[in-house]
């Protein structure tokens, strides 16, 4: 069963735009945009499955130099 999500990030100062288009880079990351907020990059994930999404947020995104923190929000529709 396909999965999508937001994920919302909270970069380091000064580093979302390269947070961005690092992440947008990531398979998976149909795409990432740096925007104003209380979070400072947003970004759209599919997966085949939860497993997956798991370890494209956990491994890959958490993973991008500049993330502090990641909230993922599963689409439910």
């Amino acid at each position: 069963m396909a999965v999508s999500a937001y994920v919302l990030i909270e970069c380091e100062h000064g580093r979302s735009i390269d947070v961005a288009d690092a992440i947008s880079k990531i398979g998976g990351v149909s795409n990432a945009h740096s925007v104003t907020g209380p979070y400072d990059v947003i970004a759209f994930v599919t997966a085949s499955n939860f497993k997956v999404l798991g370890e494209v947020v956990i491994r890959k995104i958490q993973g991008v130099k500049g993330v502090n923190k990641t909230l993922t929000n599963i689409v439910v529709e």
